[in-house]
């Protein structure tokens, strides 16, 4: 069997179910602007940072804002997505599990993430009570890399802070520019998409729920063949 010495996980989308916070909020952003954002807009929003979804999603609907505007919409959908994740934070099929797996046969976690760290600090808020633990080791977040996803840099990151290779490291994510992002560090991947398509790339493995893997299956993921 493979070596796996550490798993990091994506967040949003990946180990919780609050994807849905940030469509939420972009949807509200353009009823403010006076259009609707579509369905397809939303979806190419996925491991997507703010400022790149909120591109999108002006892209998609016809509206140009100022770069005062943008901030300030940047702003308005970070507070309304703290306001939704106050009620709740739910876990993904199988998240909570295999996270718990890692943490009880002693695998290193972190959490590598495009979401800003004040949102971060606040999602551990919910995470560390309900777990019973300190769930990371290492945490990288979207406001502290000098590249975001699909760039490698915030895994890159991670592993250093861990002391590790990607050969000791199994990546958990959810959409097409995280996994680049951790194809392109060197890591193995295994891809749980919603909503969108992965391709089969030496060193992605894609599954569709989290529900019933161990460490040991992460370990067992194949390595990607570089030319």
């Amino acid at each position: 069997m493979s070596e796996l010495t550490a798993v990091l996980f994506d967040m949003d989308g990946t180990l919780l179910a609050t994807e849905q916070y940030w469509d939420e909020a972009l949807v509200e952003l353009g009823a403010g602007w006076g259009t609707t954002v579509g369905p397809e807009a939303l979806a190419a929003t996925a491991g997507v940072d703010l400022d790149g979804a909120m591109a999108i999603v002006r892209a998609a609907v016809g509206v140009t804002r100022t770069p005062e505007q943008s901030a300030a919409d940047h702003a308005w959908v970070v507070g309304r997505v703290e306001e939704l994740m106050a009620g709740s934070v739910s876990w993904q099929p199988g998240a909570r599990e295999l996270l718990l797996a890692c943490l009880a046969e002693g695998v290193r976690t972190a959490l590598v993430t495009t979401t800003p760290r004040a949102l971060v600090t606040h999602v551990l808020g919910h995470l560390r009570p309900d777990l019973g633990t300190e769930p990371f080791e290492v945490v990288v977040c979207g406001d502290e890399v000098p590249a975001r996803k699909p760039d490698p840099a915030p895994y890159l990151q991670a592993m250093a802070a861990l002391g590790l290779g990607p050969a000791d490291c199994v990546v958990v994510e959810d959409s097409l520019t995280g996994s680049r992002a951790g194809l392109d560090a060197g890591c193995r991947v295994l891809g749980v998409p919603a909503g969108q398509v992965l391709p089969a790339e030496p060193g992605l493995t894609v599954g569709s729920t989290l529900v019933g893997i161990t460490p040991a299956a992460l370990a067992a993921l194949p390595y990607p063949v570089r030319a």
